[in-house]
């Protein structure tokens, strides 16, 4: 069915072809490739998405810093100028604010864009986006939770030593990293530590979910027909999700009957992300409360939104850690025998390190798509109502401009002195990095996630010695999955620090 759902889509491009080059293309719009008004650039038809940062940096390279593609009928605009980036999304924040419309395979997978991140800029949003920050990410609610940190470190540390027992010293940390994230991010969202074999079933469907995203690029093209050529790969979404209801729905219902069970003044009971939502009333829709799909969206996308973006980071960081010893001894050195979080904020080499990592290998390179809300005319460019704008964070966090020798790994930088004293990755007063973004529609976890980096680098250097697991150069080279990854992961040697 797939080969000939291929075979029937380039039909309908031979016939349309000839009424379709007769369309004008928009003018005004930063420069580009060649496109074909409702199908875009036909490039998307040979290449994969594998192949998109080496191809727009080709673009790049022809083009400038600016560039207009086309996936399906509306432009792509690909911003990797801080300085633009900065007039677009702090400047005229609110044009740039909001979502492009998503094809129907990701409107069904986000259950017509009830998550934060999918969600249109308007009342909704704002409603959703306050309950995340204030329900779980204020201060006070992340330092209740520093017990559940502790808990997972634990568990990951017993992980490592019993791995290195067994395999001459050496672990392969992506796996470990991973699912002791999920396990953490399982335990806030729902409020409870699960059985392993619960939190595993949690995790392969999420993840089954995370890579069949990547094949749903094609329903974007000629999305009125494209989901009956490729009927077998539509089936398959809704097997996917209905899998998730299946397992998340008994969760949801479990807790919502512990909330109206519970004896006021009860300790026992820990506040949960899932809580907030099921507490959460629309005011737009007479106060009505979330439907359970709302809800699952919702609770996918915190798991998903702090799990492979964190371990994904954080192992970028250990292999640089890995392979600048002087960087790894001098951390050791300040971390010393007290980690506990309130001590981190006192750790600057710590926070130098987090940082480079984030800059040197942001775990995506590029934000999800803005969307304008009205035309606007912007340095001479007029992107046009509904037009998709992202922003290459991989671009300006290497901007050698901002950056000297930015392919280099020197925590230094952010120290006294250095270029990145003092850095505002909000990127409120300028961009210099924005590995979470920068606007309105900047990730709201992002303190959540410095403080889950700083706590799991520190404790992991002050507990071992991390070396080369072959004594070699630890492979630095990119690939792209849900997050961009190492091509080799980590296999490094640890020793215990405590003799």
């Amino acid at each position: 069915m797939e080969t000939w759902g291929v075979g029937a889509l380039a039909l309908f491009l031979c016939l349309a072809l000839p009424a379709l080059l007769l369309r004008r293309p928009r003018r005004g719009l930063p420069p580009g490739p060649p496109a074909i008004p409702i199908l875009g650039n036909l490039m998307w038809l040979t290449r994969s998405v594998a192949e998109f940062e080496p191809l727009l940096r080709d673009l790049c390279s022809k083009y400038g810093p600016v560039v207009t593609i086309h996936l399906g009928s509306n432009p792509i605009v690909i911003v990797g100028n801080r300085d633009l980036a900065h007039e677009m999304l702090i400047q005229h924040g609110v044009v740039f604010a909001d979502r492009p419309s998503p094809s129907p395979a990701l409107r069904m997978l986000s259950f017509n864009q009830s998550s934060i991140s999918t969600a249109g800029y308007g009342p909704r949003w704002r409603l959703l986006r306050r309950n995340l920050a204030t329900e779980m990410l204020n201060p006070s609610r992340v330092r209740q939770c520093a017990d559940a940190r502790d808990w997972i470190l634990r568990h990951l540390l017993d992980k490592l030593r019993l791995t290195a027992a067994s395999g001459d010293g050496v672990v392969v940390v992506k796996e470990t990293f991973q699912f002791a994230m999920f396990c953490l991010l399982v335990f806030l969202c729902f409020g409870e530590k699960l059985e392993e074999a619960a939190v595993r079933e949690i995790e392969a469907v999420q993840q089954d979910s995370l890579r069949f995203y990547r094949k749903l690029n094609i329903f974007a093209i000629a999305p009125t027909i494209s989901k009956y050529l490729f009927r077998g790969r539509w089936n398959h979404l809704l097997q996917l999700l209905q899998r998730r209801r299946e397992i998340f729905l008994p969760l949801i219902t479990s807790r919502r009957q512990q909330k109206e069970s519970r004896v006021p003044g009860e300790n026992s009971f820990r506040f949960c992300y899932l809580d907030s939502l099921l507490d959460l009333e629309i005011p737009e829709e007479e106060g009505r409360k979330l439907n359970d799909n709302e809800i699952i969206t919702l609770c996918a996308e915190f798991l998903d939104g702090g799990t492979d973006t964190t371990s994904t980071a954080l192992e970028w960081i250990m292999a640089n850690v890995v392979k600048h010893p002087a960087v790894q001894e001098k951390l050791a050195e300040e971390v010393g025998e007290e980690t506990k979080e309130e001590l981190l904020q006192k750790k600057p080499y710590l926070k130098a390190v987090v940082l480079e990592g984030l800059r040197r290998h942001p775990p995506g390179h590029f934000v999800l798509p803005h969307a304008v809300t009205e035309e606007i005319s912007v340095r001479g460019f007029t992107i046009p109502k509904d037009a998709s704008i992202n922003f290459s964070v991989a671009k300006m966090n290497l901007d050698g401009e901002t950056w000297p020798d930015p392919l280099e790994f020197r925590p230094e930088r952010f120290l006294p002195g250095g270029e990145g004293e003092g850095v505002d990755i909000t990127g409120s007063r300028k961009i210099q990095m924005m590995p979470f973004g920068v606007g309105r529609r900047i990730c709201p976890g992002m303190g959540l996630a410095l403080l889950h980096l700083e706590f799991f680098v520190a404790n992991l250097v002050r507990e071992f010695r991390w070396e080369s697991a072959e004594g070699g150069e630890i492979d630095l080279s990119e690939i792209p999955e849900f997050t961009i990854v190492m091509r080799n992961p980590l296999r490094a040697r640890i020793s215990s620090r405590r003799m």
